[in-house]
């Protein structure tokens, strides 16, 4: 499948004449055991060159994967909320920590606890929300059970989301969720993605935030993995810097 990469090839070379860095990071969520799809995305990983972070969901990760992340210094882990369990009410969108409730703020702290039990070092203190969603009081309590960081979706605000807590996005998914699946229409994700660098390089929003690149593995169909590895590796070659969020832990951007 061909696609027109031609206007992120000029912005991008906007970027490179102007000598602003793009620092590039990739997430992929919902990650609990080795499959063959994640030892896909492996691969694609290390041909780009391009660390991908894995969102593991804490209830259900196996001591299987824990291994694998531990000989692999291209999966570093993230926390991704406890059970992927929807706690929304019936008139509110999915999500798992949108709303303050009991329990809540106890299952952000066991979530970490056992993914740093299970993962050690290769583990990065950064909270991952399932659908993308956590409630501003629920934000303000992921510092004081030993979050570093949380990552949504979107642009950030700005660098801290709450006292000791930074926040650092993903701003491109190639899924067509509303669609019920496989891969979006590659020019609007194309077009979406030249407005976020544009902006950013008028300033307009944070420069200093990593670019995120969004990904399900394990829904991920041929014409997805095609796009995905074009995608990423046009903004690599138009001069994006990748990024290791476990490498910068003391000093999240």
């Amino acid at each position: 499948m061909r696609y027109d990469w031609s206007a992120l090839k000029n912005e991008l070379g906007e970027w490179r004449a102007q000598r602003i860095v793009l620092p590039l990071w990739w997430r992929d969520d919902d990650a609990i055991e080795p499959t063959d799809r994640l030892a896909r995305m492996g691969e694609l990983s290390a041909s780009l060159e391009l660390p991908v972070h894995l969102a593991v969901i804490p209830k259900f990760a196996t001591k299987g994967l824990a291994d694998l992340c531990k000989d692999r210094s291209n999966f570093p882990v993230l926390v991704h909320g406890w059970a992927h369990e929807n706690r929304a009410l019936p008139t509110e969108k999915k999500s798992e920590f949108g709303r303050e409730r009991d329990g809540a703020k106890d299952e952000l702290a066991n979530g970490l606890a056992r993914m740093e039990g299970l993962f050690g070092a290769s583990l990065g203190r950064i909270f991952v929300p399932p659908w993308n969603r956590i409630s501003d009081g629920l934000i303000g309590e992921l510092a004081e059970v030993g979050y570093d960081a949380v990552s949504t979706f979107t642009p950030r605000a700005a660098r801290l989301a709450a006292p000791g807590l930074v926040q650092i996005n993903t701003h491109v998914d190639p899924i067509f969720w509303r669609g019920g699946g496989g891969l979006a229409p590659p020019e609007q994700i194309i077009d979406g993605l030249v407005q976020t660098l544009r902006a950013r390089r008028r300033g307009e929003s944070d420069t200093a935030e990593p670019l995120g690149f969004l990904t399900h593995h394990l829904v991920h169909d041929a014409d997805i993995w095609h796009f995905t590895e074009r995608c990423l590796g046009m903004l690599l070659e138009g001069g994006a810097a990748p990024v290791n969020l476990l490498e910068l832990r003391d000093d999240l951007p």
